[in-house]
Order: C-alpha cells, then sequence, then structure tokens
C-alpha cells in the first residue's frame, strides 16, 4: 500500500501533504457514501434508516503501549473497536472518520503502519473512511475514531430494552483478551529487566491476537437478522462481562441470574489464566476488550438458538427486586458486582 522504506520526517511534508499521502489510497463502496475525503464534510445519505454515531479516543500510555504492539495492528484494533459500538445497537457501519495527533518522534513510514492498518479494517468491514484529521501532540500517540453506521428504527436494540424473562446471551468467549494482555506485560517487563531476551508467546497466538487483533461481532448481528431475532437489549463487551450485564440491568431496570458454568471461555484463556494465577471466572467477569456481543432475546427465541456454535445463553434477566446475582459452578449464590476497567484510575 504504502511503498517508503526509509525514514522521513513530517514537517518536511506539512498537514496537508500528510493528509493527501495518507489518503490517496482510500476507495469509496457504499452507496450511502455521497461525497468523502477532499471537502469541508462528508456527505451521506441513508435514504429511510436511522443513523447511529459513535466516538472513541485512545491515548497512549492509557489505552495501548507501543512497546508491545505493532502499529498496524494499532490501526486495525482502533477501528474496529469503535466499529463493535454500531453492532452492539444491532445495526450495520458503513462509514468512518479517522483522526491522528503524533508527535515528532514518528515518522512518516510509522504514522502509513496506523494507517494500512485501518484500512485494513474498513476493507474487512465493509466501511469508508470519508474524513478525519491530524495534528502535533505533545502527548504521546492519540488516536479519535469516529463511526457511522445505520439501522431500521425498529431493529436498533438500547441497552434498556431487557424484559423479565428475556434469556442473557453471549456471542464467542470472554477473557482471552485480558489473559494475551498479562502475557504480553509479561514479556514487556522481562525485556525491560533484560533487552537479549526474546519474548517468550510460543502456543499463545489466540489470546495474544484477541488483545492486539480483535474483531468486532457484524457477523452476529447478521445472523440474528438472518434468524429473524430482534434482540431486546444489546451491548459490546469491551469492560468485562459483569459491568456490561449490569449496564444492560440498570438502564432496563431489571436484574439478573447469570451462571458461572456457563460463561463460555477458551481451553486456551481458561490454561493461561490458571498459569498466572488468576481465577479464568474474574477473567472473563471483569478483564474486558472482548468485543463480543452480549444481548438478551425472548425465551421464544431459545429454539433458534440453541445449537448456534458461537453464541451461548449464559442466565436470564429477572423482576428488579431480584437484584443482580451469580450461581457458581457450586450452586452458591453471590452478588455480581462490576469491576471492570476504569480509564480515571491511578
Amino acid at each position: 500500500m504504502f511503498e517508503n522504506t526509509e525514514r522521513t520526517n513530517l514537517d518536511q511534508m506539512g498537514e496537508f501533504g500528510l493528509i493527501e499521502h495518507l489518503t490517496k489510497h482510500v476507495e469509496l463502496n457504499e452507496k450511502s457514501t455521497i461525497k468523502g475525503i477532499g471537502d469541508d464534510a462528508a456527505v451521506l445519505d441513508f435514504s429511510n434508516k436511522k443513523t447511529l454515531i459513535s466516538t472513541d479516543l485512545l491515548l497512549e500510555g492509557i489505552h495501548f503501549d507501543l512497546r508491545y504492539v505493532p502499529l498496524k495492528h494499532l490501526g486495525y484494533k482502533a477501528v474496529q473497536v469503535n466499529l463493535s459500538d454500531i453492532y452492539a445497537m444491532n445495526g450495520i457501519a458503513s462509514q468512518i472518520t479517522f483522526s491522528i495527533g503524533l508527535s515528532s518522534k514518528f515518522p512518516l513510514e510509522a504514522v502509513e503502519e496506523i494507517y494500512e492498518g485501518a484500512l485494513i479494517a474498513c476493507k474487512k468491514f465493509n466501511v469508508d473512511l470519508v474524513g478525519g484529521d491530524t495534528s502535533a501532540s505533545a502527548q504521546g500517540l492519540i488516536i479519535s475514531v469516529t463511526s457511522i453506521g445505520y439501522a431500521d428504527e425498529d431493529r436498533i436494540a438500547y441497552r434498556s430494552g431487557a424484559q423479565e424473562g428475556d434469556l442473557l446471551c453471549v456471542s464467542g468467549d470472554l477473557g482471552a483478551a485480558y489473559v494475551g494482555l498479562q502475557i504480553l506485560e509479561r514479556e514487556k517487563q522481562v525485556f525491560l529487566d533484560n533487552p537479549k531476551i526474546q519474548p517468550d508467546l510460543e502456543g499463545k497466538d489466540y489470546i495474544i491476537e484477541r488483545q492486539l487483533k480483535p474483531e468486532a461481532r457484524k457477523d452476529i448481528v447478521q445472523l440474528l437478522d438472518s434468524l429473524d431475532i430482534k434482540p431486546n437489549a444489546m451491548i459490546d463487551v469491551s469492560d468485562g462481562l459483569a459491568s456490561e450485564i449490569i449496564h444492560i440491568c440498570k438502564q432496563s431496570d431489571k436484574g439478573c441470574k447469570l451462571y458461572e458454568d456457563k460463561i463460555p471461555l477458551d481451553q486456551m484463556t481458561y490454561d493461561t489464566a490458571r498459569e498466572f494465577g488468576l481465577d479464568p471466572t474474574v477473567c472473563a467477569l471483569n478483564g474486558g476488550e472482548d468485543y463480543e456481543l452480549l444481548f438478551t432475546v425472548p425465551q421464544s427465541a431459545y429454539d433458534k438458538l440453541r445449537n448456534l456454535p458461537d453464541i451461548t445463553v449464559i442466565g436470564y434477566i429477572t423482576e428488579p427486586n431480584a437484584g443482580y446475582e451469580m450461581i457458581s459452578k457450586s450452586g452458591n449464590v453471590y452478588p455480581l458486582t462490576a469491576q471492570g476497567w476504569n480509564a480515571f484510575k491511578k
């Protein structure tokens, strides 16, 4: 995509030259994109659909560590975690804007890596890059992505729609991203102590990829639509399963029962968590960054869901006074509490 191989200082290009260079490979494929990059604003036409918009901000040292996050992966992940918010509304993402602030320590080639990752994500998820901005930054690398999508009004799934008796469902498996992060942090510390030692990531590809290159679940939205299942409530699992369940319950004014033995855990996640002395269930409940979809559906949808390999029924929605509860593998009842990631925690 980009062919530069030497180090090119950004001050040689200027802001407009940089933007022109980075966006020359952008292709527009969405019918709803009337005008993309090149004017003061993009022009979109969603006809009779409702428009969905979400924005995420990623800061170096807070959301990512460049000592182990490849720049291409970072660009890819920045896009897909934002698209995940559109899919969490039971919508389809169609456009993004991609803005970046960076210091003089980054050469052009580094910025190209980030944008290449972003464009790979755009191509995979069939979205158009229609705008953005670049700026100098005194605080390290900053990435801001805004995603735009659409849905029929009667198909939008809010967090507030859960009904008493609804089945609580989740896609994929949980906890892998958090356990993958533990491996990366461990190997970073080993490297800092002795730069001659190479990182030991052998056999951990799946959970490392879940941290560095997670995949938004557009396919689940499409699957539910093909089965004519409309979730009553939906959210993506970015801050941990417990936090997301409680978000739905609070917004819907309902309680819940979650069954520990139903929480989907990959075997590698389970085994590696144990190697670190971690409880695999706690990793799933509080780890975050899985970007799976958590949703509730009426019990009448159970026959359509029960044989799907990538969707698990993990509990059900109860009356508000029942509170938030988890039934352990041994049958004990524990209050479900949110201890997910906190961006402002020191």
